[in-house]
């Protein structure tokens, strides 16, 4: 009787770890390392894809979803937030919000939440799609929401960060003068990056001490673009772009806990753009999308995909380069990493289609490729033994392993 016990016990625990293995819910995984847990390996085939829009025009952002369960939760540009079956891409339910929806979701278990354009953050039931609660804000939400503790985190442009009781009650916020399309990571009780009483003031936020730790040097880096952050150890990584007629690309490697530059490393953008017009619109369509730079860590690589035609990863504790992978077309998305392989989009032009690629972790080398209807826009998410994905053709796939 007790062997039958302990056996079942072990079959509840393995079942309940493959579930939570398949579950995505929050901005770039679990800890924000942009790394899925699944075992899944290419080939990969098409289990489902659906049109979110007829006109056939082409949009500038569809942001990663979340997965729980049986269930995908995503916003469009269409203004509507979407609940899909993952097995058949049957609709569960679907909420109208007052303009488009360029907000990355959270999910805990009974409500989903994600910002508009409207300047609401909204929290439905799972269940149901139906309003919980809304909060208004002063300005458009082009943010990830993210629960940490006992609070809902999201920011609005050029307003504030705002931080929600779970049921929608303020209980404070962090003015932001100036910066759109935030993101933001939280570890171990401190917010990477928060925003200062001055544009140019950035750095990490103690949300239990409600006090900055330290500020990044904003006028040594001089981007106009920073991506958003991984954490590893002691250090804090993040990509930034910056256009100047052609394309600076940074990567940085800071001291999470004291601010100190541990390695920089910087790359002229490789890109098949000769006019500055060219570059420079390029550079606008990849701002909508909230994860452009973002990196991911693998063992002791960051690697950073994005920004130009290349992706490449640096050693973690040095910053040196230990491989780049230069493409035909730019990228059009940040990576995810699953059992050592790096997934993400190549954005295509005249004679070459988009493209989802899957290159070697260890090594940069191409393993497997696959056409899609419309370039990648954000980093593919990884859940189970599915990628998710939509594209600026508002087509959203979920492939899943062959064999």
């Amino acid at each position: 009787m007790k062997k039958n016990l302990i056996l079942l016990l072990l079959i509840i625990l393995v079942f309940s770890a493959c579930a939570r293995s398949s579950d995505w819910v929050q901005f770039r995984g679990e800890g924000g390392r942009g790394v899925s847990s699944s075992r899944i390996t290419p080939p990969l085939g098409l289990r489902w894809k659906i049109n979110l829009q007829s006109d056939g025009e082409t949009i500038r952002s569809l942001n990663p979803p979340v997965v729980i369960g049986d269930t995908i939760y995503f916003g469009s540009d269409d203004k509507n937030f979407y609940a899909l079956d993952v097995e058949s891409g049957y609709m569960r339910w679907v909420f109208k919000s007052g303009a488009e929806i360029n907000s990355i979701p959270y999910a805990d278990k009974d409500k989903v939440y994600f910002g508009s354009k409207d300047g609401k953050l909204y929290a439905l039931s799972r269940e149901t799609g139906e309003e919980v609660w809304h909060f208004q804000t002063r300005s458009q939400i082009n943010s990830q929401v993210q629960r940490y503790g006992d609070y809902i985190i999201f920011v609005g442009d050029a307003d504030a960060i705002y931080f929600l009781s779970p049921d929608g009650i303020e209980q404070f916020r962090i003015f932001n003068p100036g910066w759109y399309n935030y993101t933001f990571l939280v570890a171990d009780d401190v917010m990477y990056m928060a925003t200062g009483s001055r544009v140019e003031l950035i750095g990490p936020y103690d949300i239990k001490k409600r006090e900055f730790l330290w500020y990044l040097s904003y006028n040594e880096i001089d981007a106009i673009w920073y991506s958003f952050s991984a954490v590893r150890g002691d250090l804090l990584f993040f990509g930034t772009a910056d256009v100047y007629g052609g394309m600076l690309l940074g990567y940085h490697a800071y001291n999470r806990h004291t601010g100190d530059v541990v390695w920089r490393q910087y790359r002229d953008g490789i890109l098949n753009y000769t006019r500055f017009e060219d570059t420079w619109n390029y550079f606008l369509r990849n701002i909508d999308i909230l994860d452009f730079m973002a990196p991911t860590v693998w063992r002791d690589f960051v690697i950073f995909t994005g920004g130009d035609c290349a992706a490449r990863a640096f050693d973690v504790n040095n910053g040196n380069l230990r491989w780049e992978k230069v493409f035909d077309t730019p990228v059009s998305s940040p990576p995810t990493i699953a059992a050592g392989r790096v997934y993400f989009g190549l954005l295509g032009d005249d004679n070459i289609p988009p493209q989802l690629v899957c290159i070697s972790a260890r090594d940069g080398s191409l393993l497997w490729q696959m056409e899609t209807e419309g370039s990648i826009l954000s980093a593919p998410v990884i859940a189970g033994k599915r990628v998710i994905f939509g594209t600026d053709k508002s087509v959203f796939y979920v492939l899943e392993q062959v064999f």
